[in-house]
């Protein structure tokens, strides 16, 4: 005891510097003033000890009696956790009476910090321990670091979250970009490090800081890029590196393995199962996809508890190292196609009704859906050979700004399989509307003239009339009005007689926009407004978005041309409203290029320029086509010769420099906002 009594702590020295973490370090400090338990939580390999440790160090001044680490990771016999504990603390041995009464006698008096590492293995022994010592020793804290929580009541849980990686500029700076390069030229010094191919890496390795440190280990042997190729094996490749900083986790391997064997067999199997979703999910995904007589409940929470899953709400996911791991156990429990062929089928089911509905009031939840299932149905694309799901999800290429892909994969197919019949149709006809979406108007216009064929010889007016639909928006981006108005009635006429008392088609109020744009072009804008008051009716009886905000994009169009400067802004508003719900991002470029223009309609240059190079940077940074290569060229051109003609060139580049510097979520916020919109 004489020992405890002259020693301040036992804090072993860090063994690397700590990358981050500063707002961790504060809200860590906070927590431990106020809470008489404190449980850092985290996946394997995050940094939980190193943080724990860093705050041991930092928080020394402020426990009189010191700062005393306990190593868990080697006892593994609960019994004998109190006996480590005193051990640490320089307590001698007392056969007499339990350990647990000899901690809390010594420590009800005194005011120190005890850490305790790596809890997971102990948990129940851990949780007994503390119980008893906090009731008797008031003036106590206790960090304690695992997986999970010990489930005691005042018990604050902080989790600690793997490095993020944002996208663009903002990754060279980032925290785990900062880690791997001061590793990377502590091991070979005068190394050179592209920070963006630094950022893909580690975006690879889900920010962990671990595996960060374990790939760095990897550079005397392979550059960025291959490691970044080697991913797919991420546990043969984070083999061997240097040591935690109590000693643990040589690998991912034993890392993510230790997590593996303290779960109980059924959430092993779910484990392995939910390795098939790619991104997020949800409970009802989850049971449609992993549930049956072996697992009649799934217990989620469990697993978020743990850090197996990620949480948000009532969504989940797992992080790619986490998911790797449960993969190769569903590949050895020989269970692997099976469960990739109900991954499958949910999400063909789910694009399916998202299909069925889009054409309602459910748009904007379908939006969603298909935002937060892309990586699922990607995924599950990728293993069909069949044109159902690819054209089920004609309205993510077309609507939700994925054309590309969905023109990729439809021209695969289309190439692959060339026997006829209304499947092939109507995926002819999706890969016209892709195309011309994704900026390629040969392949639009030569699909579209395909479909036309095949869907005349089948009898299918709807089809037929989608066919035209393509032909007539190609037409429009070509520049051929005449042509555009003509194939438009067309698509029109067929849609109004496939379904003649509905006009249930959502072809009808697209091929309307069409029609009504052609005009405008042509300055027959009372015409336009005709065709536009008629679908904008149409629309709006469904609850439909998405055609009604092209309709309102032409409507702005139409009103600018009659000189109705404040309406043509409205329906601008209003088009970029709808757009936005729906996260349509080229969309979102083009009325806001159609605001610009109401901008310079107002005679104010500065904020046309400021606009026209906002959606720059959306046509840019979203992947989209060119602005040239979109029906709204014409009218873009035009708003840029008047706002350089209010401005003069230099003071025009300058605005429109500033306004290509803002981002989306700004530049969207800031025209909602009408206080912002006049600041823009």
């Amino acid at each position: 005891m004489e020992e405890t009594r002259t020693r301040r702590d036992n804090v072993p020295a860090e063994t690397g510097d700590l990358v981050g973490r500063e707002a961790e370090l504060g809200e860590l400090a906070a927590l431990i003033g106020h809470s008489p338990l404190v449980t850092l939580t985290g996946v394997a390999g995050v940094g939980k000890s190193r943080l724990a440790l860093r705050a041991a160090t930092t928080l020394r001044g402020d426990f009189p009696d010191g700062v005393w680490v306990v190593a868990l990771s080697a006892e593994q016999n609960g019994a004998l956790v109190g006996h480590t504990v005193a051990a640490a603390l320089g307590l001698p041995e007392q056969a007499v009476r339990p350990q647990a009464e000899v901690l809390a006698d010594f420590l009800a008096d005194r005011r120190l910090l005890l850490v305790l590492d790596d809890c997971d293995h102990l948990t129940e022994a851990c949780a007994e321990l503390l119980r008893q010592v906090l009731a008797r020793a008031p003036h106590i804290r206790v960090l304690a670091t695992g997986r999970g929580p010990l489930g005691l009541a005042g018990e604050r849980l902080m989790p600690v979250e793997p490095f993020p990686v944002p996208e663009g500029a903002e990754a060279a700076t980032c925290d785990a970009v900062r880690l791997f390069t001061e590793r990377a030229r502590a091991l070979v010094p005068g190394a050179a490090l592209d920070p963006h191919e630094v950022a893909g890496l580690c975006r690879g390795l889900d920010g962990i800081p671990l595996a960060i440190e374990l790939a760095v280990r990897r550079l005397r042997a392979l550059s960025v890029p291959q490691l970044t190729e080697r991913l797919d094996d991420r546990f043969a490749l984070l083999e061997g590196g240097s040591r935690a900083p109590l000693g643990r986790h040589r690998s991912m391997r034993t890392a993510v393995g230790l997590s593996h064997e303290l779960s109980d067999p059924r959430e092993r199997l779910l484990w392995a199962r939910l390795s098939v979703f790619e991104g997020w999910f949800d409970a009802d995904d989850a049971w449609a996809v992993c549930a049956d007589g072996r697992l009649a409940t799934l217990a989620l929470s469990g697993l978020a508890d743990r850090s197996i899953l990620v949480a948000d709400g009532p969504r989940y996911r797992m992080l790619g190292t986490i998911r790797d791991y449960g993969r190769q156990w569903l590949r050895l429990l020989g269970e692997e196609e099976t469960v990739l062929a109900r991954h499958h089928d949910h999400f063909l089911a789910g694009a399916r009704r998202a299909e069925a509905e889009w054409y309602g009031p459910r748009q904007a939840r379908w939006a969603a859906w298909a935002r937060r299932a892309m990586p699922d149905l990607e995924a599950a694309l990728a293993r069909d050979e069949g044109f159902d799901m690819a054209t089920s999800l004609w309205f993510v290429w077309c609507c939700l700004g994925r054309a590309g892909l969905g023109h990729r994969h439809l021209d695969r197919l289309l190439n692959r399989q060339i026997t006829p019949g209304p499947a092939r149709t109507k995926a002819l006809w999706v890969c016209s509307w892709a195309a011309l979406a994704a900026g390629d108007t040969s392949e639009a216009r030569r699909r579209a003239a395909e479909a036309y064929a095949a869907a005349t010889a089948e009898g299918d007016l709807a089809a037929a009339g989608c066919a035209r639909q393509g032909a007539a928006a190609t037409a429009l981006a070509l520049g051929d009005l005449d042509g555009a108005a003509r194939l438009a009635a067309q698509a029109a006429g067929l849609f109004e007689q496939a379904a003649p008392e509905r006009a249930a088609h959502i072809g009808l109020p697209v091929a309307e926009t069409t029609l009504a744009m052609a005009h405008s072009l042509r300055g027959e804008f009372g015409p336009a407004v005709e065709v536009l008051v008629r679908q904008w009716a149409r629309c709006a009886e469904r609850g439909e978005l998405w055609a009604r905000s092209h309709g309102d994009h032409v409507r702005s169009l139409a009103e600018l041309g009659r000189g109705e400067i404040e309406a043509a802004e409205a329906y601008a508003r209003a088009a970029l409203d709808a757009k936005w719900c729906l996260r349509d991002p080229l969309g979102v470029a083009a009325a806001t290029d159609q605001l610009a223009a109401t901008a310079v309609a107002r005679g104010d240059g500065r904020r046309a320029a400021r606009l026209l190079g906002a959606a720059a940077r959306m046509w840019t940074t979203a992947g989209l086509p060119t602005p040239d290569a979109s029906p709204y060229a014409t009218s873009r051109a035009r708003t840029e010769r008047r706002a350089r003609a209010l401005l003069g060139d230099l003071a025009y580049e300058r605005a429109f420099a500033r306004g290509m510097a803002m981002d989306i979520d700004t530049t969207v916020a800031r025209i909602r906002d009408t206080d912002g919109f006049g600041h823009l």
